[in-house]
């Protein structure tokens, strides 16, 4: 290199290929920074092969997945654009309500990141390796061409799978609470679009909610936006537990869509190495993503009809609330369910508020002036319901269209040996820290398996064993390392143990002199035991809600398995580690819950609510063959 060449200006004279290379010690921010250094770093971090380098240190899709989705975007800055603002959204996310378990697993789909429930079940003769894993979806997040992010909530109203449009709020790094909300689409006030006296009263039956973290407006005070002074927005957290249910459930009949037929195919390819139905699965994927773009965009039930419907068509994630007015009214009139609607009717502006029962906003107009003109009253002269009803009206009249969004907040959350106290009335999911193993911490991470040796053998009165997925994580406890396993799920038809509860805890310092009852496995192959801890686990105690502990062994195998035996009984659950991508790949899919339940199932239940009966009776097709969305 000359002379000429050694100054600061060096950077402008490597070849990309070297770039790239020094960019892998850059963050994208770092690269983003460069391009306002001058002209000839800003053409020089445009390259492509600095982009896919920098999608490669995420480490969130392998290499050749990269080339692949590159296609479906603009650039590989745009994917990593992408690939970014999901990055916090990969893992598990879990709810405490139903007890058997609510795990929803959030990992890379194609040019996409989707959100997978694995179901409560029982494991058959083939075990977990073998044996597929039965899954729903819940929401997918969809790249677009410029790597901005689409949203779609996934569910089924009598027997028809739809999707729901919406948007998604800039994501938290370090995000831990998944929120499915409604918000203004607009900075337009339209004081006349007030909902009417019809949806309190019909509203305060219904139960459940979601949390809605909006501080935009955060320097009003309280007593303000109670009394709906106009000066500030009152944000969807602060509405009462079923203004929020039925607000979601309305916009959600009104902007679903029913998926075509060209839409019907997988969410992820299979594993590679099964190339030929791999490559099947790109064909069907890239159709897919292709069609729903469209129908993100044009916000049309038909898309054979694009042309001629984009002139009347709203975005998906526009409703008028004067729509949300009429579908309120209509549930006032008679308590059946939302008709169903045909793909003309499905365009959520073919309404004019002309056809809409006056009389019935005439009356809210009413109340609604009385409220605008009682800015004086303070809070402490206004009743619960008073309040409840100025939030809902300054919460509608602060624009004239409101939209489905996702959001994933951090949060100040407690915990309880891992697992996070939560709120009973937000539709959320919370993100459950999963351990990477290490050093000092070998056992941590997600672990499957069931109860019974030889491990998921079945026996002649009970062909299947409930599947149980836990999160093993270390605690420090009085100097003595804990090894704590967290139930996550449960696949009994009746729950035995709470959501959450350690299935055993267990010192690591503390070695076990007991001796494995069996000496050899299901393959008849003689056990060589690793090491041994002392430890408790899980027992009956005060009432489901307070199980005991009694006290037992864990015995860990060369192999990798783990067993935990309880002393006085000698049952014993063994377990194994798990890959969860791998195993949904392998999976079978079931069909989702209604779309606000689907999200965030909060009534609780003892029982298995994502499968009405066992596992092992299932008649399911693969998602292969298009039964499912």
């Amino acid at each position: 290199m000359g002379p000429e060449h050694s100054d600061s200006n060096v950077l402008l004279f490597l070849p990309d290929d070297v770039f790239a290379i020094v960019s892998r010690f850059l963050s994208p921010r770092d690269v983003c920074n460069l391009c306002l250094c001058c002209k000839g770093l800003n053409a020089l971090v445009a390259s492509e092969k600095l982009w896919l380098t920098q999608c490669d240190l995420l480490g969130i899709v392998p290499h050749k997945d990269l080339v692949e989705w590159r296609k479906g975007v603009s650039s590989y800055k745009a994917l990593c654009r992408f690939l970014m603002s999901v990055q916090p959204l990969i893992g598990i996310w879990v709810h405490q309500n139903p007890e058997l378990g609510n795990v929803v697993y959030v990992m890379p789909g194609f040019v996409s990141v989707v959100g997978c429930r694995i179901i409560p079940q029982e494991l058959g003769p083939l075990g977990i390796e073998e044996g597929p894993i039965l899954w729903a979806s819940v929401f997918e997040v969809i790249s677009d061409f410029d790597g901005s992010m689409m949203f779609f909530l996934h569910g089924r109203d009598k027997g028809v799978n739809y999707v729901y449009p919406g948007s998604v709020n800039p994501i938290d790094k370090s995000c831990n609470v998944l929120l499915l909300e409604v918000e203004p689409g607009g900075c337009k006030s339209v004081s006349a679009l007030l909902q009417s006296k019809s949806f309190v009263h019909h509203s305060a039956g219904v139960g459940s909610s979601s949390r809605k973290v909006c501080r935009s407006n955060s320097d009003v005070s309280s007593s303000q936006r109670a009394v709906g002074n106009g000066e500030g927005m009152v944000s969807f957290g602060k509405l009462a537990f079923s203004d929020r249910r039925k607000l979601l459930e309305v916009t959600t009949s009104q902007v679903r869509q029913r998926v075509p037929d060209k839409v019907v195919g997988p969410l992820f390819p299979r594993l590679r190495d099964d190339d030929e139905n791999f490559q099947k699965d790109l064909v069907l994927l890239w159709e897919r993503r292709s069609l729903l773009s469209q129908l993100y965009k044009l916000g049309s039930g038909r898309i054979d009809d694009y042309k001629t419907s984009s002139q009347e068509a709203v975005g998906p994630m526009q409703l008028e609330l004067g729509e949300v007015r009429a579908s309120l009214e209509s549930s006032r009139s008679n308590s059946n369910p939302l008709p169903e609607e045909d793909g003309h009717a499905q365009s959520i502006k073919r309404k004019s508020l002309r056809g809409y029962v006056w009389n019935g906003i005439k009356q809210i107009l009413g109340r609604s002036n009385s409220m605008n003109g009682s800015h004086s009253i303070s809070k402490k002269t206004m009743s619960s319901g008073e309040i409840r009803h100025a939030r809902l009206q300054e919460f509608l009249r602060s624009s004239d269209t409101i939209r489905l969004t996702l959001k994933a907040l951090t949060v100040k959350l407690s915990s309880y040996r891992a697992w996070p106290n939560m709120h009973d009335s937000r539709f959320a999911l919370y993100k459950f820290p999963l351990r990477v193993p290490r050093d000092d911490q070998e056992y941590a991470g997600l672990w499957g398996g069931t109860f019974g040796w030889p491990p998921g053998k079945p026996s002649e009165d009970k062909p299947g064993k409930a599947l149980f997925f836990l999160l093993l994580s270390y605690e420090e406890c009085q100097g003595q390392q804990l090894l704590i396993a967290t139930k996550i799920l449960e696949g009994n038809h009746y729950v035995v143990h709470p959501n959450g509860s350690a299935m055993f805890i267990v010192n690591i310092n503390d070695p076990s002199s007991e001796t494995f009852p069996w000496g050899t496995d299901a393959d008849s192959v003689p056990v060589n035991i690793k090491h041994a801890f002392m430890g408790e686990g899980i027992a009956s105690g005060y009432g489901f809600r307070y199980p005991g502990s009694k006290p037992g062994s864990l015995f860990v195998f060369q192999n990798g398995i783990l067993a935990f035996i309880w002393k006085e009984s000698r049952v014993v659950l063994t377990l194994q580690r798990l890959n969860l991508q791998e195993l949904l790949k392998k999976g079978e899919r079931v069909p989702s819950l209604p779309p606000v339940t689907n999200f965030s199932y909060l009534t609780k239940s003892y029982s298995n609510v994502f499968a009405g009966f066992p596992s092992s009776s299932y008649s399911l097709s693969s998602p292969r063959n298009g039964q499912y969305y």
